[in-house]
């Protein structure tokens, strides 16, 4: 099969608009590329003041011109390396002061790489948790307390559904990502009191770029197969994700809380 442009081009939807959203604080990890670039780029335009982690400095000011010269709202954007907690604390408190009290988290970062069971390590288990779960618990430990003095806010936690389909060669990834359900459901209860919703997205096969890339050097046969078992026979979109995310993030979900929604095209 051959790979086209139109793959990862964008489909065109009219997105909606949410003016609960607009003005408001957002932060996003992971915001230089793929799906996190597409966040970035929604909630700007959405007339959010968008800040957002990124490890990669030249992603993330390519990320940051775009959706500027896009929207007409430049993101903010820190470099840290969400292993290390310490300057995951520094990078969340630098973003409020440049775009206020932050009122939106989505916990996007995340890294799905492979190797097989027997080059696993004990180290390389380790480190795969910190990029896949941990820093997710931290950055939310970070915004809860300006949250609550704002009064209330939301938090997207990114999933997957590769642990729903037993995806082998990242079992470490897929032990992350179901993980993020039994943390985002402990985390909605005990925040909800002070009117903190959260709740997780977990995407199907997303065609970022990278994800395609590494399809053509492995099977590109695997566009048509993975489609088989979508019901609806079109691939899936970062924008997909982040129109979802829209929604979660806005007051129109406002009773929406410890829920998981799958955004897969079917294919669970």
């Amino acid at each position: 099969m051959t790979i086209h442009p139109e793959l990862i081009e964008k489909v065109h939807v009219e997105v909606a608009r949410y003016p609960s959203l607009n003005g408001k604080g957002v932060l996003i990890t992971g915001g230089g590329s793929g799906i996190g670039a597409s966040l970035v780029e929604h909630f700007c335009a959405q007339g959010c003041k968008v800040g957002f982690l990124e490890l990669n400095a030249d992603a993330a000011e390519e990320t940051a011109q775009t959706v500027g010269k896009q929207t007409g709202n430049r993101p903010f954007y820190r470099l840290v390396d969400l292993r290390d907690i310490d300057a995951l604390r520094v990078g969340v408190s630098a973003l409020q002061t440049e775009i206020g009290p932050i009122r939106v988290l989505i916990n996007n970062a995340g890294n799905d790489d492979r190797r097989p069971i027997e080059d696993v390590t004990p180290e390389y288990w380790d480190e795969r948790l910190q990029t896949n779960l941990r820093h997710q618990f931290f950055a939310v430990q970070a915004v809860v307390p300006e949250m609550v003095s704002g009064g209330g806010g939301a938090i997207i936690n990114m999933g997957s559904i590769s642990w729903m389909r037993g995806a082998a060669g990242l079992i470490f990834y897929t032990t992350a990502k179901s993980a993020v359900v039994g943390m985002t459901k402990s985390l909605a209860r005990e925040l909800g009191e002070r009117n903190i919703r959260v709740n997780s997205i977990a995407p199907g096969w997303v065609l970022t770029e990278r994800q395609v890339e590494r399809a053509k050097r492995v099977y590109q046969g695997k566009f048509s197969e993975y489609l088989d078992v979508q019901c609806l026979k079109e691939h899936l979109l970062p924008p997909d994700i982040a129109r979802m995310a829209l929604f979660l993030a806005a007051d129109d979900s406002r009773l929406v809380t410890a829920q998981t929604f799958i955004v897969d095209g079917g294919a669970i």
